[in-house]
């Protein structure tokens, strides 16, 4: 029964990753929408409902701001999802390959867009409304900027980091707070973990296991789409 945030956190370490929101996607949702409907209706766990500690929604942002040891971002199906520390380095080897960004580029693996990006997230930890200032993208580039944001988190290249009130010219707070992004290298280094180097068809057939171990009804197509990221 998961009935709050630290539940939460634990059963997640416990399986070691999920989709982030409440579909499944044909392979495994530690909070679906389904799970809070049909078979634990007296958690107080809501869709939300604004509870930091029974809203799952929040639960994203906490895991990257209060923990060390979970990763959030748009890593599955080009939506969202949850690795721990423990399983990260595994899709890590599977996504990279062992490569670089530099090496990635040149094999004309990843976009120009993609790249201006890169380097701007490289510099250090920047909210995405400062990413799109400091390389002057405009409404024109939206929707090539989506495009390479997504491109990014998907290769483990960037990664969500955690969240930034935004400020008026007079240094005042004003609307939504804007997602913080850092490299992948950088994130894990904040906290204090080194990404090892693992092998890439051994990490992809422990991955498939744990997929099996959680939802033995998965198909193979969709459970190869889960871990390559396409």
């Amino acid at each position: 029964m998961i009935r709050n945030f630290d539940d939460f956190c634990t059963e997640l370490l416990r399986y070691g990753f999920s989709m982030g929101g409440g579909n499944a996607k044909g392979i495994f949702a530690l909070i679906d929408y389904d799970w809070l409907q049909q078979e634990y209706l007296d958690t107080p766990v809501k869709w939300h409902c604004g509870d930091p500690e029974v809203d799952p929604w929040e639960w994203r942002m906490r895991v990257l701001e209060e923990r060390e040891d979970i990763a959030y971002g748009k890593v599955f199906f080009k939506t969202s999802g949850f690795i721990t520390r423990e399983w990260y380095p595994h899709f890590y080897a599977v996504r990279r390959g062992g490569r670089s960004f530099a090496d990635a580029y040149e094999a004309g693996q990843l976009s120009h867009m993609a790249k201006r990006i890169y380097e701007i997230v490289q510099a250090g930890d920047i909210a995405l409304h400062e990413i799109k200032a400091r390389g002057g993208f405009g409404k024109a580039d939206k929707a090539q900027f989506d495009k390479a944001m997504l491109e990014l988190q998907m290769g483990l290249y960037i990664t969500m980091s955690g969240r930034k009130q935004k400020k008026n010219a007079l240094g005042m707070d004003y609307g939504w707070n804007s997602m913080v992004f850092s490299t992948v290298e950088d994130f894990w280094q904040e906290r204090g973990f080194e990404l090892p180097a693992l092998d890439a068809e051994e990490s992809y057939a422990l991955i498939r296991e744990r997929v099996l171990l959680l939802n033995p009804m998965a198909e193979e197509k969709t459970i190869r789409k889960f871990i390559m990221g396409k």
